[in-house]
């Protein structure tokens, strides 16, 4: 499905750039795009190019100084310039997978422009309550790394209303059952704040 030369450049050579990412952007969270990107390919029955999908993904999320902003151009930029890459896939090709890096973020104003963006955009959001309890507190804590968990977890509930209350966005561009649920449940949990709160608690707790 993947070409095994392709698979072992990507896992020598920019898979261990994740080391340096902080809690819930590593490579684990590249191993997570890959498996849902799976599931919607397959709930879908998408007929797409692995090879230009797996190299999307693994450079999806490289940072710089692990800076948030603005990372998806630099992993856009850093993929395009790849000299391996050059060589193995055509310039058409390279721009596609530059395109779905660069579209891959939820609040994206446009809709992403192929295919393998859609996916990936899809694909790398949560997928569950608890997922995304855990990467609110801990993209709050590496924020204001001095801020108190009240503060944090204050922070990570207007955020997460904002995106996913009412009048938030939930843009869908396939069929996926597991999205779906997990709208209904992170909607339900933010229409009760106490409960929320109570929730963020027990993850914090959990960690310590």
């Amino acid at each position: 499905m993947i070409d095994e030369k392709l698979m072992n450049y990507i896992e020598k050579n920019i898979f261990p750039l994740y080391n340096n990412n902080y809690i819930g952007d590593g490579i684990e969270r590249v191993k997570y795009v890959i498996n849902r990107s799976h599931k919607i390919i397959e709930e879908n029955n998408l007929n797409i190019n692995w090879n230009i999908l797996y190299t999307a993904i693994s450079y999806h999320d490289i940072r710089i100084n692990n800076e948030e902003k603005g990372h998806e151009l630099i992993s856009a930029k850093i993929m395009y310039n790849d000299e391996f890459l050059k060589t193995f896939f055509n310039v058409k090709e390279r721009l596609l997978i530059k395109e779905a890096i660069e579209d891959q973020r939820a609040k994206l104003e446009y809709e992403p422009r192929n295919i393998y963006g859609k996916i990936l955009s899809s694909a790398s959001r949560n997928s569950s309550v608890e997922q995304c309890l855990e990467r609110s507190y801990n993209y709050g804590k590496k924020k204001n790394p001095n801020a108190s968990d009240e503060e944090i977890i204050e922070g990570a509930y207007n955020a997460l209303l904002g995106k996913f209350g009412k009048g938030g966005k939930a843009n869908f561009f396939f069929k996926d059952e597991t999205y779906e649920q997990f709208l209904c449940d992170i909607r339900e949990l933010l229409y009760d704040k106490d409960k929320f709160k109570e929730m963020q608690k027990n993850y914090i707790l959990k960690m310590n």
